[in-house]
């Protein structure tokens, strides 16, 4: 059953580096429950290195979402390292503007998901940044999650496998801020692909 509390009513807090070990554990919770149907997946298991990857970073931004004393969503990500855009390779010409962020990870506990959470999550997360670009990977298997990033402004510039036992990803990149979303639902022209 999901919850009568739109996405705007929830609690969003933002976290940092400095506030890792102690949001560390609901991250992973909250990962666990989003990807319930999937943690015997390998690769989804390594999921607490990630945390401490991108957490480690200095840059490190995360809002996660609050519903009372519950915890259902999260996301996250850091500054690129300036001069190591990776998604470079993927558009020619590349864009001129080069800082980054590298939005790393996104995830709604089950009942949450159709609420709204994620979008609001992601553009409390964005719309904090003041890098001109964000980028983030998307499993080439799930299609409709590539469908909501590029209603958000996001659109697919390439595939990259960045870890020999991880899926194959969309590589998706926006200009920031994200565009608002108009009345019927519109948004930023797309970056063109190579």
């Amino acid at each position: 059953m999901k919850p009568s509390v739109s996405a705007t009513e929830l609690d969003v807090r933002h976290y940092t580096h400095d506030d890792l070990a102690e949001i560390r554990q609901t991250i992973i919770d909250i990962h666990a429950d989003a990807y319930a149907d999937a943690m015997d997946f390998e690769f989804n298991q390594r999921f607490p290195w990630f945390v401490d990857h991108w957490g480690g970073n200095p840059g490190f931004s995360c809002m996660i979402a609050y519903d009372g004393d519950e915890a259902v969503g999260f996301a996250y990500g850091a500054p690129s390292t300036a001069h190591r855009e990776w998604w470079r390779e993927h558009l020619d010409p590349a864009p001129e503007k080069d800082r980054t962020f590298s939005f790393s990870e996104l995830a709604v506990r089950t009942k949450y998901r159709g609420t709204g959470t994620a979008e609001w999550l992601t553009r409390e997360l964005l719309d904090s940044r003041d890098e001109d670009l964000a980028v983030l990977l998307v499993d080439t298997e799930h299609p409709r999650v590539q469908a909501l990033y590029e209603s958000w402004g996001f659109r697919k510039v390439g595939e990259r496998q960045p870890f020999p036992d991880s899926p194959v990803y969309a590589v998706m990149l926006a200009e920031l801020p994200l565009e608002p979303r108009g009345a019927d639902g519109t948004v930023a022209e797309p970056i063109e692909p190579v």
